[in-house]
């Protein structure tokens, strides 16, 4: 018994299983620190993303430790598994352009409503966009948003009380932005331009509701692709008079007065407090559309 006892473990003494599981741990423990302070890129980041490189003005010659680790550099892209390069990325991008236009090909006419996705329900903005939505679906559009919560679920809503098509293009971001659980078709993008030539080529009108900078990128896409005669003009609708006020005097009264644009690009924006009215506006605007469609002559656009 005394032997056995001799050469039994010692109770201060891991064995080494138990070393090797507490290893283990630890290695564990560091990883998810390590992933905690990472954010996970997204796709769209990785596409606009290169290395950084210092600075070499062009009057002096590369440094020597420059050139070699350019040449290491060329080595490596040479011999590179180019699945996950760029080029590879090209063929994803593709793919999302065929699934959106899969999935968009036989809708009705439709409104792209845009706006911020922190409106809350309470918000007399988030009640409007239900009314707008619920006043196009009525008269025959189907109505597409970026999928999210805000405006965009208000306008999905109101695109389903009224008895018509819901579509949400949703955008994967660092931060998760939930589907609105009012959507008949949902398409989900990692790339953002993709995602806009959807609403572009699918939308015969823009109404913009009050929202932030994804807003504004969303409204002057549209109103370069209409200046530039890149898609047939279409109307762009900004809804509450009082929040676009001051970007509307700094159109008229800086870009405008200083000729950065011209007087006809300053009318492509009209605002209305009324979502019976911006109704009529874009109905009579896609009737004007339809006709012009009809002629032989008319200039080509993407849609």
């Amino acid at each position: 018994m005394s032997r056995n006892h001799n050469h039994s473990p010692s109770q201060h003494q891991p064995s080494k299983g138990n070393q090797f599981n507490h290893r283990s741990r630890k290695a564990a423990e560091r990883f998810r620190s390590f992933q905690s302070k990472r954010r996970p890129m997204t796709e769209d980041e990785r596409l606009l993303t290169r290395p950084t490189r210092p600075l070499v003005s062009p009057s002096e010659p590369p440094p020597s430790e420059q050139i070699q680790a350019d040449e290491h550099a060329l080595e490596r892209a040479l011999h590179f598994d180019f699945t996950i390069t760029d080029p590879w990325r090209v063929f994803r991008i593709m793919s999302e352009f065929v699934n959106g236009f899969d999935a968009l090909a036989h809708i009705p006419p439709a409104v792209a409503i845009f706006g911020s996705a922190r409106t809350r329900p309470n918000d007399p903005a988030y009640a409007a966009a239900v009314e707008t939505a619920r006043l196009l679906a009525q008269a025959g559009f189907a109505i597409i948003t970026g999928g999210g919560p805000g405006i965009m679920e208000a306008a999905n809503k109101g695109a389903q009380e009224g008895g018509n098509l819901s579509i949400g293009c949703n955008i994967e971001l660092p931060f998760e932005q939930a589907s609105n659980p009012y959507l008949d078709i949902s398409i989900d993008f990692r790339y953002f331009m993709v995602r806009k030539t959807m609403f572009v080529k699918y939308s015969n009108a823009f109404v913009i509701f009050p929202g932030g900078f994804g807003t504004m990128d969303e409204l002057f896409e549209a109103l370069t692709l209409i200046q530039t005669r890149k898609v047939s003009h279409f109307p762009v609708i900004l809804y509450d008079s009082r929040y676009w006020g001051g970007l509307l005097h700094w159109l008229h009264h800086t870009m405008l007065a200083e000729g950065k644009i011209s007087p006809g690009d300053a009318e492509l924006l009209r605002v209305s407090d009324d979502p019976q009215e911006i109704c009529r506006l874009v109905r009579e605007a896609y009737e004007t559309y339809r006709q012009e469609r009809e002629d032989p002559n008319r200039e080509k656009s993407i849609r």
